[in-house]
């Protein structure tokens, strides 16, 4: 039993991780103007990232042009993969 949970607790801290990257890679495109969210890349990214990031929008709003609403984001993300426990703890 402890090896299941092991493994889902490592399999969401994985999860976390790259929805991390994700966020992150769609923040530093959104620098970009030229980048066109309609091509397959993009939209797929978009697609993954906006919804997460859409809560957090519509509890900040951008301020001056800047949407600091992804600072909230991942700081929630980063909280909630440092409450899982480590596989260690269960002995692996």
């Amino acid at each position: 039993m402890n090896s299941i949970v092991a493994l889902l607790l490592t399999t969401i801290s994985q999860f976390l991780s790259i929805y991390l990257v994700l966020i992150i890679i769609r923040i530093l495109l959104s620098w970009f103007p030229n980048v066109n969210w309609m091509n397959p890349p993009f939209s797929i990214l978009s697609q993954l990232t906006d919804p997460y990031l859409n809560l957090f929008r519509s509890i900040i709003p951008s301020l001056g042009g800047i949407d600091f609403s992804p600072i909230l984001a991942i700081i929630l993300l980063q909280v909630v993969q440092s409450f899982l426990p480590s596989p260690a703890a269960f002995g692996f």
